[in-house]
């Protein structure tokens, strides 16, 4: 009698946790609706309250380009293969020409037979979005057993197609990788809650995401003293951000996702640069009321 009731109260707690989560904000859902008219491409937002489980979106389950959101699973790919024993987050890796993928990347301008640590080649790949770092651990680890990876922790979308067997058809559709915005918004969260990978392998992989260089679009939205891990991804005609925020009433996720943009312009003023903040600042002011804070006057002069 005692082990049927237990497991009717543990039954009960996970129906009604589920419950909670799914729960939607519908006066949010509303602002998401009124910030994303008159976009011209298509726009996909997830939020998610991690104190309440409230949820609001649009487009939330559709299929998006990741451009570099897709470092994210590659991440977790490359601390699945260290929790595993087969790589080492302090081995020193020698750098070959081969590897360059041009650009401005600081691992792009090593000389041949440069020597350094696999945790700086991830740091880079994460903190200052490197292409040549994060393509270097791709390799490492195989689009296969990041693809693998995602399918075994219940991701159904998200996948990377690039250098990938199998992926070209994706790939001509969606670049590096794919992704919706509610699944890259869980994987984030999983990262923040210590369910991916392991413990260990996600409170390093958080203290990376909270070491954001890029921060002129939604973190320049939230407060400088507020913590906050994210990822960004940008190509021609595809915007995104993943963040978390460590909010002082509670935490809170989002992930935005532009796709088939009109405006492909690379300054500040783009289009989906400006929806990305908008949704940002939308969202601190929601949560945080009163707070009070805004950008400081003239901080876009330091912003690259």
């Amino acid at each position: 009698m005692k082990k049927i009731l237990v497991l009717t109260i543990c039954f009960l707690a996970n129906f009604y946790s589920v419950v909670a989560q799914t729960k939607t904000d519908n006066k949010l859902n509303a602002k998401l609706r009124k910030l994303a008219e008159g976009f011209q491409g298509e726009v996909g937002i997830f939020v998610q309250n991690l104190k309440t489980g409230k949820v609001a979106g649009i487009n939330a389950d559709t299929i998006f380009p990741t451009a570099s959101m897709i470092k994210v699973p590659i991440m977790c790919g490359v601390f699945d293969k260290i929790e595993k024993g087969e790589l080492k987050y302090d081995e020193t890796l020698v750098y070959r020409d081969s590897l360059l993928y041009a650009g401005e990347d600081i691992l792009g301008s090593f000389k041949d037979g440069e020597k350094i640590k696999l945790g700086k080649v991830q740091m880079l790949s994460i903190t200052t979005s490197d292409n040549t770092a994060s393509l270097w651990l791709q390799k490492f680890v195989g689009g296969e057993n990041i693809n693998k990876w995602l399918e075994a922790n219940g991701f159904n979308s998200t996948r990377m197609n690039s250098r990938t067997a199998g992926r070209q058809g994706d790939w001509r559709k969606y670049g590096w990788g794919q992704t919706t915005p509610r699944e890259m918004a869980t994987l984030v969260k999983m990262i923040h809650q210590g369910t991916a990978v392991s413990p260990a392998a996600s409170e390093r992989m958080y203290r990376n995401m909270v070491r954001i260089y890029w921060d002129g679009e939604a973190l320049s939205q939230i407060p400088p003293y507020i913590q906050a891990a994210s990822k960004q991804g940008a190509v021609d005609r595809s915007r995104s951000e993943v963040v978390l925020v460590n909010a002082p009433h509670g935490d809170y996720v989002f992930c935005i996702i532009t796709k088939n943009q009109k405006d492909t312009s690379w300054t500040p003023d783009n289009e989906g640069y400006r929806m990305i903040r908008g949704l940002s600042k939308l969202l601190w002011n929601y949560f945080e009321p009163k707070s009070g804070w805004k950008p400081a006057a003239g901080v876009e002069r330091y912003v690259e």
